[in-house]
């Protein structure tokens, strides 16, 4: 837990009404909407610590995987609107508005981004035993056997999944798609040797890579990460322009009174600024990226066209 948080923000309450002044009276719940053990899961429970301690309370995870993130987030949509349910969304938001005929809630409408939290590069992740030691050898042995390489992704729809459909369509190589409830159980099955690959998230993949269970051949974002330098980037490895991070952020229900989203977001922020946290992040190869609430509602907008560009071409059919 970070000391002190408490001090750190407290001076920024004095100008708030009543109302956000009061808030919170009792314990407040987090949904995140994909399995114990993701990058969402992971983002969540680092910071929930010391977020309660800064606003003087108790902050309580729940995990509501399914659905590729839109069950969790209809949960928290239709939740009371008096900010005690927050919502750890992620990339996947700016996916579904592409892969669903019909969602039960409307991102930008529904919901009223908070801060951004935190964002980190995917790593492409293979057995130990399969006899590709990079991407290139990776994608040979994929054109060599199309058809019979697999590889898990955490959910039909999810990053994981249109990420490598991205990848898939640059090098004209044919995987089987495994879909599993969260990148915790895609993580599992791969080292049960179940499936051949994995465009997991980094904090996730991280202590297998480490111990050698898992075989990093590529980071997705443009740069190399400092937390694992010998693996070479997906552009590098010969594709060119490839790059995708997922990030994260806080929201809570649209109707929330302005006072408390903005107590809520000089809470994060000062708390996720702290050396403290951003060290926490780096260590399980996270940034930490607290915004204002106009910054994130950017973000999304610009991500969901991104990503409904991907959906078209790639011809995945709408759910």
């Amino acid at each position: 837990m970070i000391k002190h948080s408490a001090i750190v923000v407290a001076a920024l309450f004095t100008a708030f009404p009543a109302a956000a002044a009061q808030y919170p009276e009792r314990p407040i719940r987090m949904i995140v909407p994909f399995a114990p053990g993701g990058g969402s899961d992971i983002s969540a429970r680092t910071m929930t610590d010391a977020f309660g301690e800064a606003l003087g309370t108790t902050i309580v995870v729940d995990n509501r995987p399914g659905a590729g993130s839109t069950l969790g987030a209809d949960i928290a949509s239709k939740a009371s609107p008096d900010g005690y349910t927050l919502f750890l969304g992620n990339i996947s938001l700016a996916f579904n508005a592409a892969l669903y005929k019909k969602l039960p809630f409307n991102a930008i409408r529904d919901f009223a981004p908070i801060s951004l939290a935190t964002e980190q590069p995917n790593i492409i992740v293979t057995h130990s035993s399969l006899p590709a030691k990079n991407l290139q050898e990776f994608v040979a042995l994929a054109k060599k056997q199309p058809g019979k390489l697999t590889y898990a992704s955490a959910g039909l729809g999810s990053g994981t999944h249109l990420a490598m459909e991205m990848l898939m369509m640059s090098q004209k190589i044919e995987l089987v798609h495994v879909p599993y409830k969260g990148t915790g159980p895609a993580v599992t099955a791969l080292l049960g040797n179940e499936t051949s690959a994995f465009m997991s998230t980094f904090a996730s993949a991280l202590p297998h890579v480490k111990s050698g269970r898992l075989r990093g051949i590529a980071v997705t974002t443009k740069s190399r990460s400092p937390v694992l330098p010998e693996v070479p980037t997906v552009e590098e490895s010969g594709v060119p322009g490839f790059e995708y991070a997922t990030w994260y952020g806080i929201l809570t229900q649209s109707a929330v009174p302005k006072p408390i989203i903005d107590k809520l977001n000089k809470t994060i922020v000062a708390v996720m600024s702290t050396p403290e946290m951003k060290q926490r992040y780096e260590r399980q190869g996270m940034t930490a990226i607290p915004s204002t609430p106009a910054e994130f509602v950017k973000l999304l907008r610009s991500e969901t066209d991104k990503w409904a560009k991907v959906v078209r071409e790639a011809k995945i059919p709408q759910q």
